[in-house]
């Protein structure tokens, strides 16, 4: 029986390096969770009854900052459902808020959680890594110089 997988990542950059691994996604009972945007919605097209969405949160402007924590509360209760439906025995993400209560829920349940700190941070924590870091299972940096920063981590070099 294949274990089962949830690769979970923001929209953009995070999931452009979560699907780097889609190579693997067939060796896996996987699903894939990221946020619905109009460029993730062809994702249920390829991965048929593999997909869910979370609510797209950004905050970049003012008015986003304002609705970014219920965007947020809603997103972790859907993690939540969903992570009681899909039943993972990992989850695998790149980041970011969107994959942050996913890992703590499953590290909550006894899922295991790989990290791999997002490759746009060569010399900074990201606020997600500094958070998963303290319980993943297996913590990823693709630059050497995050070693200094997360000792106990691996270095895996680029997922490019």
């Amino acid at each position: 029986m294949k274990k089962k997988v949830l690769f979970i990542a923001s929209t953009g950059g995070h999931l452009d390096e979560l699907m780097q691994l889609k190579g693997m996604f067939n060796d896996y009972d996987y699903h894939l969770i990221t946020e619905k945007t109009k460029s993730t919605l062809s994702l249920r097209d390829i991965h048929k009854g593999r997909v869910n969405y979370l609510v797209y949160g950004t905050y970049t402007t003012f008015l986003n900052r304002l609705k970014y924590p219920f965007k947020l509360i809603y997103n972790t209760f859907k993690s939540l459902i969903l992570y009681f439906k899909i039943k993972p025995q990992y989850i695998v993400t790149t980041g970011t808020h969107t994959a942050g209560p996913m890992c703590l829920i499953g590290h909550i349940f006894k899922s295991k959680v790989i990290y791999i700190e997002t490759f746009a941070n060569s010399r900074t924590k990201s606020k997600t890594g500094r958070l998963v870091y303290k319980f993943a299972d297996f913590f990823v940096i693709q630059w050497p110089s995050l070693q200094e920063l997360y000792p106990k981590a691996t270095y895996g070099g680029w997922i490019f």
